[in-house]
């Protein structure tokens, strides 16, 4: 069965999350799909590496399925390897772009925040939930986008924002109809090229500078936290802290 659908046309490589019966949530080999593809595109670069989803929306963050056939052990793992997809596209030698829709929950925010630039369709929701059941996922890139004070509002609040409000504070670049996505992806791609090759893997490192470890030590710090899939599935009942 595919979970990741893969397309290079033109200089652009376009990853498809294609879960659309589970809205893209991030199971272990959707995430181990996009860490090998993410990965395996530094051996040859694109112009533009573009993120979108298959179905009603772009994803709806960490699958919460099955957690009760999960230890705390498996489920830090899960998170580890989610951290390490967001580095892997934050810290890419090409530019990429998330284009979404529908609802983007979660990780799923987290993998869109981890893109250069960010396109949402008009109606499109986003949370970011992780500090309610107390992991910390994504913080500092988000902060990144939005501001330190936005991003913690944003997520010890567990609000929920719409596309305009999420334009107005960062975390996207831009709204625009589904029907405009291909005319902004081939201005996006163009706008790459005018990079020389040969300083293209300098400049985004430049401007994806962050600090990674720092991030997984976070990560990891906050999900080893005992009671890990409790909290969790506290919160997947409907739970608060």
């Amino acid at each position: 069965m595919t979970l990741l659908r893969t397309e290079r046309h033109d200089g652009v490589l376009t990853l498809t999350l294609d879960r659309p019966a589970k809205r893209n949530a991030l199971d272990s080999p959707l995430v181990e799909a996009l860490v090998e593809d993410v990965g395996a595109a530094r051996a040859q670069p694109p112009d533009l590496l573009v993120l979108r989803g298959e179905g009603a929306a772009f994803s709806a963050g960490f699958d919460l399925g099955n957690l009760e056939q999960q230890s705390d052990g498996d489920l830090l793992h899960r998170f580890v390897r989610v951290e390490q997809l967001l580095q892997a596209v934050h810290t890419a030698p090409f530019a990429t772009m998330a284009l979404a829709h529908g609802r983007v929950f979660g990780a799923g925010a987290d993998l869109l925040c981890a893109c250069d630039r960010r396109i949402a369709a008009p109606g499109t929701r986003f949370r970011l939930p992780g500090l309610a059941f107390g992991i910390v996922l994504g913080t500092g890139r988000l902060a990144a986008r939005v501001g330190a004070d936005t991003a913690r509002a944003i997520q010890a609040g567990g609000r929920t924002l719409d596309a305009e409000e999420a334009e107005r504070c960062g975390l996207l670049t831009g709204v625009a109809q589904t029907g405009d996505w291909d005319r902004i992806t081939r201005s996006a791609a163009a706008e790459a090229r005018a990079v020389p090759a040969s300083a293209r893997a300098a400049f985004h490192r430049a401007l994806s500078a962050g600090r990674p470890d720092e991030d997984l030590a976070h990560l990891v710090r906050s999900a080893a936290e005992p009671g890990l899939r409790d909290r969790i599935s506290h919160y997947a009942r409907g739970g608060t802290r």
